[in-house]
C-alpha cells in the first residue's frame, strides 16, 4: 500500500476547493489528459470522469469514480484502467495549523494491478504521489486553483512558501 503526505501552505478549504473541481483533475494528477465529466456532479458519490492517458503512442482511456466523500475532508476514488484493473485512491485533508497536511493511500483493488503488486510497483506509486502532491500544493499555494479563504483577507498573517514538504 503506497501513502504519502505532504504539508500544503493553504487551508484545508482552499485544497477541498481543488480537489472538488473535477476540471482540475488534470492539473493535479498525474497521467491523465482530456477530462470528460460522465456521470453525476464531481465529488459527489458516484461521480464519474473520463480521461485518456498517453504512454507514448499508446492511448488508454479511463475513469475515475467517486466512491467515498466527505466534503472539506475526504475523497475516495476508484480509478479504473481498463484491463490492468482498478485501484482505490484515498485522499484525507487534515488542519495542521494554518496549512494543511494531505494523506493518499492507494493500492490495487482488482485485475491484474493487484497481482504485480510489489515493492517496484510501490516505489513508482511513491514517485507519483510526489508529483501529484507537488502539483496539487503548486495550486493551492499560488491561488490558481482555489479561492482565498477569509483568513488570506487584509490582517492576514503571511506564512511564506515553503516546499511544503512534510
Amino acid at each position: 500500500m503506497a501513502v504519502r503526505h505532504r504539508l500544503i501552505q493553504a487551508s484545508p478549504r482552499a485544497v477541498w476547493d481543488v480537489l472538488a473541481d473535477g476540471s482540475l483533475y488534470v492539473e493535479w494528477v498525474v497521467g491523465p489528459s482530456d477530462v470528460t465529466p460522465r456521470r453525476g456532479e464531481w465529488p459527489q458519490v458516484g461521480a464519474t470522469i473520463a480521461y485518456e492517458v498517453r504512454l507514448g503512442p499508446l492511448r488508454l482511456n479511463n475513469e475515475s469514480v467517486v466512491r467515498r466523500c466527505v466534503a472539506g475532508s475526504e475523497l475516495e476514488i476508484e480509478a479504473k484502467a481498463g484491463r490492468l484493473g482498478t485501484a482505490r485512491i484515498a485522499i484525507e485533508l487534515r488542519p495542521w495549523g494554518e496549512q494543511c497536511l494531505v494523506i493518499v493511500d492507494e493500492h490495487p483493488l482488482r485485475g491484474p494491478g493487484g497481482l504485480v503488486h510489489n515493492v517496484g510497483v510501490e516505489a513508482l506509486i511513491q514517485v507519483r504521489h510526489r508529483a501529484m502532491l507537488a502539483r496539487l500544493a503548486k495550486l493551492c499555494e499560488s491561488g490558481d486553483g482555489c479561492r482565498p479563504d477569509p483568513a488570506d483577507s487584509a490582517g492576514a498573517v503571511d506564512l511564506g512558501t515553503g516546499t511544503g514538504r512534510a
